[in-house]
Formats: structure tokens, sequence, C-alpha cells
């Protein structure tokens, strides 16, 4: 592993004047070293990361951070300007720069030397030294702590000298603090005028006075973190935990960064009288400190006022004030940053609920179909098995499938409803959803209801946590009162209010879709195979995904076009993957030419996601390169007609498929299309990095093109 910072990495005399032209600068260092494999790609990970908060810090310091998928190594950049930059400071603009960039793997060990430099900035001596610096290989050193070399101390003189007297300093302050702490005032000595006085009284033994116990100081535990968890988390730490010892109050700090956490003692947090969450993702574990005075602020306001959060949790203990008892945090919230809005956490609740459909819809789904394959497409008039089965009939075995595929085939839309349910609200929330996904399928609201009945269940369960319950009832809730009071609400809810116009608007779509012919087939199908390819496999697809599966329920000719012009779009982007590295090889990484040998099984298979590898190194030419092919593809296949009554298979369940080969031509054609763009654009990036030449030597190691 190469050091984290290197005299190369390092620029005195940074003259960038705004903050995204500093980060270019530093980046392209780290890019000629091997450290940044696409320097756009790298420079919209930090613009996205500075987008989410300011990096500037008060004291003159930008820390622009991110982890990104184009680092290859943990690496530190440093940048000092004689002008200053605007990074967002409340006391005005940077001189020192610290680009820090960690893979999205971030090692732990590099991770710990980055929180390291974090609580470093929060040192007087240590900055100054770096603003006296004259050398790029003297600041590369102070900033990973190595001891300066003999030659060098001569060589600098007065960084040298002002290092070691900020070692000398620490030190000096170090065994005199812990001297402090661990020694109780002594008790009062008698004074020598009242020793010296003859009484009688003094002369008579007295039994002595017990010494004075040392008052026991009030102690605080918090929580520091950020979104990347690289630098304000282990700042704001630094910054609260002096401000504690120049208050007089013991603080404990729990770091929630990359490098992962080490919770706080639990009797540490039980014996607390206050904590503070600085913080801008959730807090991780938040029940521990339940019932206790709790300041929550955002993490930059942990470095910037700590005395004033210190005073204020003091406050809120003085006046008695504490947290509510926890509330079970649901599963797809536990990751949920602390900004994320109402649109987000909705995506994940859906996301939850989708999730968990989707094994029923691939086992019903493909059962269903094999049924159809094997005995016809009157198999679902078949009388039920357990009445008649004959072992040696074809058709007694494809009514076996049917009907178990229709078993499984049931569950989606309960499933879905009360996974829905579960990601807003944990496993309370599973009952009433799953009752309101069966009244959904009752009342014939189908997917539609289904979405909904899930999160009404989720909401009334989430209402009910809120009441206020005596500790004598809290046992029973979960198990008794929150189930029964949610299912009665969401039933009446389903059935008499909301259920019957959901059930109205579910067959208009499910209509609507079988009248589709012409250009408003071949335009769905266009928007379906866009929204498949431009996430690649995630929400928006997923999206579709399910708008087309929900068809499959009460099948007709319309929702089985829509089935197969997703299927078929799905396929395009791993498929033209892998054909682009075929053909033009030179273009892509030795990595991402192995993983197209493995997209051609997975674009075949339907599994999108094959094209992710791809997508992540070179966002803004793949991403655009699949929407197009997959549109291209989703459109030709409403055209020509294509049906299909699996939900899932790819090439596998063709003998499935209606117009087999005109399926096949729309997704070769559509593959066509995303490998031809996807060559074009990265053969322009190759053109404009550099002579052919300068590609292969680049191809040849392993590194992306330059971008």
């Amino acid at each position: 592993m190469s050091e984290l910072i290197t005299a190369e990495l390092v620029d005195l005399d940074l003259s960038a004047e705004t903050k995204d032209a500093a980060a270019r600068s530093l980046a392209e260092r780290m890019a000629a070293s091997g450290r940044v494999t696409d320097l756009e790609g790298f420079l919209a990970d930090v613009a996205a990361r500075e987008a989410q908060m300011p990096t500037g810090l008060d004291g003159g310091i930008g820390i622009p951070h991110c982890r990104s998928t184009h680092v290859t190594e943990p690496t530190l950049a440093f940048g000092r300007s004689a002008s200053g930059i605007d990074f967002g400071a409340p006391d005005g603009p940077a001189d020192l720069i610290f680009l820090i960039a960690a893979p999205a793997g971030g090692d732990a060990d590099h991770l710990s030397i980055l929180s390291t430099l974090a609580r470093h900035l929060m040192d007087g001596e240590f900055t100054g030294a770096l603003r006296s610096a004259t050398e790029p290989g003297r600041a590369a050193s102070l900033i990973r702590g190595d001891a300066p070399e003999a030659g060098a101390a001569e060589a600098t003189g007065a960084d040298a000298t002002g290092a070691d007297e900020a070692g000398a300093g620490e030190a000096a302050e170090e065994p005199t603090t812990a001297a402090a702490e661990a020694t109780p005032p002594a008790a009062p000595e008698p004074s020598t005028p009242a020793a010296a006085e003859p009484t009688a009284a003094a002369a008579e033994p007295t039994p002595p006075e017990p010494a004075a116990q040392p008052a026991v100081p009030f102690r605080i535990v918090a929580i520091t973190s950020c979104p990347t968890g690289i630098a304000h988390t282990y700042m704001a730490a630094e910054s609260l935990e002096k401000a504690g010892t120049a208050a007089g109050v013991e603080v404990f700090v729990e770091t929630q960064g990359s490098a992962g956490f080490k919770r706080l003692d639990p009797q540490l947090v039980a014996d607390a009288d206050g904590v503070i969450f600085a913080h801008d993702v959730e807090v991780r574990d938040k029940e521990r400190f339940a019932g206790k005075p709790i300041v929550d602020v955002g993490v930059k306001a942990g470095i910037n006022r700590p005395a004033e959060l210190i005073a204020e949790v003091r406050q809120k203990a003085a006046r008695g004030e504490v947290s509510a008892p926890a509330r079970p945090t649901a599963p797809m919230d536990k990751g949920a940053g602390a900004t994320d809005s109402y649109a987000t956490r909705l995506r994940k609740w859906l996301m939850t609920g989708v999730s968990y459909m989707v094994p029923f819809v691939a086992a019903g789904g493909l059962l269903i179909a094999l049924a159809f394959a094997i005995g016809g497409y009157t198999i679902n008039k078949a009388p039920s098995v357990a009445d008649h089965f004959v072992w040696t009939e074809a058709t007694s075995w494809a009514a076996l499938l049917f009907q178990i595929g229709g078993v499984a085939f049931g569950f989606l839309v309960p499933v879905l409803a009360g996974f829905i349910a579960y990601g807003m609200a944990d496993r309370p929330g599973l009952v009433p959803g799953f009752v309101g996904g069966a009244i959904a399928l009752t009342i014939n609201a189908g997917f539609l209801g289904g979405l909904i009945a899930g999160l009404i269940a989720g909401a009334v369960v989430m209402a009910i946590q809120r009441v206020t319950i005596p500790p004598v009832l809290r046992g029973i809730m979960p198990v008794v009162v929150i189930p029964l009071i949610s299912s009665v609400i969401v039933g009446f809810l389903m059935f008499l209010v909301v259920g019957k116009p959901v059930a109205a608007l579910q067959k208009g779509l499910t209509d609507w879709l079988s009248g589709l012919s012409g250009a408003n087939a071949i335009i769905l199908g266009a928007i379906l195979g866009l929204m498949m390819c431009f996430d690649l496999g995630g929400p928006l697809n997923k999206v579709a995904y399910a708008f087309a599966v929900g068809g499959l329920a009460n099948p007709n000719e319309g929702s089985l076009k829509v089935m197969a012009a997703v299927m078929a779009a799905g396929m395009v982007p791993p498929l033209a993957m892998a054909l682009a590295t075929t053909v033009r090889g030179r273009l892509f990484t030795k990595a991402e030419r192995e993983n197209g040998k493995a997209a051609w099984v997975l674009g075949a298979s339907f599994i999108t996601e094959g094209a992710i590898p791809f997508a992540a190194a070179d966002p803004l030419r793949v991403i655009p390169s699949a929407m197009a092919g997959g549109a291209v593809t989703g459109a030709l296949s409403m055209a020509f007609g294509c049906t299909l009554r699996a939900p899932h298979g790819g090439i596998f369940v063709v003998p499935l498929i209606g117009q087999p080969l005109l399926y096949l031509l729309a997704i070769a054609i559509g593959t066509c299309v995303s490998t031809a763009l996807v060559i074009l654009l990265k053969g322009l990036r190759g053109a404009s990095a550099g002579s052919p030449a300068d590609t292969s030597a680049s191809d040849a190691s392993g590194v992306t093109v330059a971008a």
C-alpha cells in the first residue's frame, strides 16, 4: 500500500480561485500518480458530496472529500492558497485545502489515519506548521505524522522548531491534565491561628473529620457522524472533547465513521447525564440513549460551537427534560440519512415490498408459464388436481404446475402490501399490511390496491406507536393491541373508503392496456425501455418491472405485451456491454473485459444488474447508451406484438413468447444500438485523451482510458 500522501500530492502554491478548480487541480495530481482512474467521475463524486453540505471549516480550512469507485487507494492531496478559496466556512475563505479520496470499500487502517488528520486539523500548532512549510516533502511529512529528519529540521528551521515546540507542549500538557483528573482535591488544612490558640476544647482529643469527597463531574456521551464518515465525524469529536475539558465536563464520543464504529460501553451510556448527537446521517442504535436529555444537531455544529452544545445539554438536564422512550426503527429507515426527504423514504418503503414480492413472482409466474407450455392455453380450465389427477397424463402435470403457480401468484398483492408496511413500521406492520393486501384482492383493487393498503397499514401502525403507553401495557402492544386496532382501521378504509375508487382505477388501467395498439403501444414500450435501463436494477427499473408483473395477475393481450417489452429491454444493457467488450476490447479495462464475459450470461438471463460495473466506472457514457438501446427494444417489441406470460427467464423462456423470432430480433437491434453508442462515446473520449499509442498503453496497464 502506498503512503497516504507524498510530495507529489502537495501544492504549496495552489492558484485556483474556486473550490471546483481547487478540487480539479488536486485531483489531477492524484490521477497523475495513478490513484484516481477516472478524473471526471471522481470530480462528480466530490461535487455530489459538496452539494450535501459545504466542507469549509473555521480557521481557514477546506476539506473536500468523498468515497468513490474511481479511487484505487486511500489518498490525500494538500494545497495551500495565498488568496484563499471559498468553501462555505462561516469565517471566510480557506487557505489550507485537503482533498481526501477513499475507495468505495475504504481500507480501515487508512481511514483511521484520515480520522487522525481530521483531529489534528483542530490543533492550531499543526495548521500553523503547514502554513509556514516551505517544501512539499515537509508538508507531506507533517500530514503523515512522520518524525522530522535531522536534515529536514536544519533545512526548514522555523518549521521544525514549531513542530518540536508543539510536541513538547502536548507532551507537557497531557501528564498535567491526567494528574489533575486522577488526584482528588485535598481536604482543607486548619489555619495557623486556629491551630495555635490554646483552648480547653483543643486540648481534648476530637475524632478526625472525613475527607471531602470529590464532586462527580457532569458526564456527556456523544455521537458524531457525517455522510462519508471521514473528516467531519472526527473533527466534531475532537472539538467536543476539547470543549468538555475546558468546561470541566467528561465527554465520551462514539464516532460512527467509515471505518465502522465501536459502541460506547453500555454502563457508560447508562451513567451519562446527557447526550449530544452531532450528525448528518441517522444515528445507529439510537434507542440506547432513550430517556436522557438529548441535544440533536448537525455535525458542523459539533465542530463550530461545542461549548454551546455542552451548555445546552446541561441546561436540559437541570430542567429535567428527557427524550421519549425509543420506538423501533423500521428496517428500511435504519440506514436513512437525517436529511432524507419523504420521497426518498417512500421509495425505500415501496422497494421493500417489491423486493419481497419478486421471489413469489418468479416462482409463480414461471410455473404458470410452464403449465401453458405443456398443457396449452386451456389448462386454466382444468379441474382441481386434488379431485382429479392422472399420473400418466401430461395435462394433469400441467394442471398441477398451473395450480401451484396460481397459489404462489395469489400471494403477490398481500406480500407487497405486508412488506411495504414492514418497511415503514417493522414487524407490527405485517398483520395490517397482509390484511389490507388480501382485501385489495377481494375487491379487485389489484396491484394498485396493494400499494395503497401497504402505505395505509404502515402509516396507521406508525401513528399508534407514537401514542404514549403505560409501561404495564407495552408488553402486549406488538402482539395484541397494534395488530387488532391497525387491522380494523385498515380494513375499514380498504372496504369502505379507498378500495372502490382504487378498484375502478385498476379496471381502467387494465382496459387501457388491453386496448393499446399502434403508436400508443410503441410509445409505452419506449418509455418502459428507458425506465428499465436508467438505473439498471434500481428503483425506476423496479417500478417498470412491478407495473408489468401487476398485469400478469389478470392477464390480457395488453398486459402480456407490456411484460414482453419490459423483459426484452432489461436484457439489453448487459448484452450490449458484453458485445462492446468483445468488439472493441481496447476501450475497456482488463477487469471490464472479464465482466463482459459474465455479462453475456447475465443479459441472456434477464439480469439487468450485469451492466452495473460498467455504469459505475463510466456512467455518463454507459447509461445513455443503455437507455437508447432499451427504448428501441421496448418500442419494437410492442410494435411486433410480442407477448410474454413468464415474468422472468430471459431467452430461456422463448418458447413461451408470442412472436419469438421477432422478439429476439428486437433484442438484437436494441443491443446493437447500445453497443454502437457506447463504442462511439468511449472512442471520442480516447481520442481526446491522447494518441492511439497512449490509449493502448493505458489499456495494457489495466487503467480506464483517461476521461
